[in-house]
């Protein structure tokens, strides 16, 4: 991708384009373009933001406008979803599939360099602890929020302190969507925020090996999702089951606002 604009703090990296599907913004990126940006990154830049929209995303965000900010403002907003992508491709729309996971594993094996300041925002100490044994040459800073940390202004507030009182490269904000979002979004607003921030899910678990990835012949089929339900049903089944009709609704009112809209 040789058209690719300079960074700049909290605009999409090619505002034009940028494509809306089922009510979501999608930057039509591979993840190698999205490594090569990412690679030349300085930790005294603007704070920017990615985030990596899957189906529960996008369900969210169609049942509550006030998310919707918290991914148009974001720098990326990378397609986290197979069967998004699909749906897209069914409409001649390129939708590349960048996840969360894959974007974070490459991140840390090619991107970080030896010394990096990596500020991390994570759900647990286990999973500092784990990526401090992992990753011994980088420097990591970290803060473990308490739960229900956006009902909590002041606790949401003393993450955008600390991730903004000492410039990292990169800020890893693993405790969760919406959360990791709105705070990305509230660094972003901080005069002191500096770096690129990534919400990205269970993406640190799956690094140190705290949960595990679906064989690749599942993320291949699209079934990666059915893994995950397996591996923890007793917090995903709702999530799963109950996005189903939504997602079919979106797709339906896609498809008929484009035909509208050619006809």
């Amino acid at each position: 991708m040789a058209d690719l604009a300079p960074l700049s703090m909290g605009k999409a990296y090619c505002a034009d384009r940028r494509q809306y599907f089922l009510g979501a913004p999608f930057d039509p990126i591979r993840k190698e373009a999205v490594l090569g940006l990412l690679d030349n990154c300085s930790s005294l830049a603007r704070f920017r933001y990615v985030v990596t929209p899957n189906v529960d995303h996008v369900v969210r965000l169609s049942g509550n406008a006030g998310l919707v900010p918290y991914y148009d403002q974001a720098w990326l907003s990378l397609c986290d979803s197979r069967p998004i992508s699909r749906l897209a491709r069914f409409l001649s729309l390129d939708l590349p599939l960048v996840t969360g996971s894959d974007l974070t594993s490459a991140l840390f094996n090619s991107v970080v360099r030896d010394g990096d300041k990596i500020t991390l925002l994570a759900a647990n100490w286990e999973i500092v602890r784990a990526l401090e044994r992992a990753y011994p040459r980088f420097c990591f800073r970290a803060k473990v929020p308490p739960e229900a940390v956006c009902s909590n202004p002041a606790a949401l507030m003393d993450c955008v302190d600390f991730a903004a009182r000492e410039p990292a490269r990169f800020v890893f904000i693993a405790i969760g969507s919406p959360q990791s979002e709105k705070i990305a979004h509230a660094i972003m607003l901080h005069p002191e925020g500096r770096g690129i921030g990534f919400c990205v899910g269970a993406g640190l678990e799956f690094l140190t090996g705290a949960k595990r990835r679906a064989p690749v012949w599942m993320r291949h089929a699209g079934l990666e999702w059915l893994h995950r339900l397996a591996s923890d049903p007793r917090r995903l089944w709702r999530r799963y089951v109950f996005a189903v009709v939504p997602l079919i609704r979106l797709f339906a009112g896609e498809i008929a606002r484009r035909h509208h809209g050619a006809a």
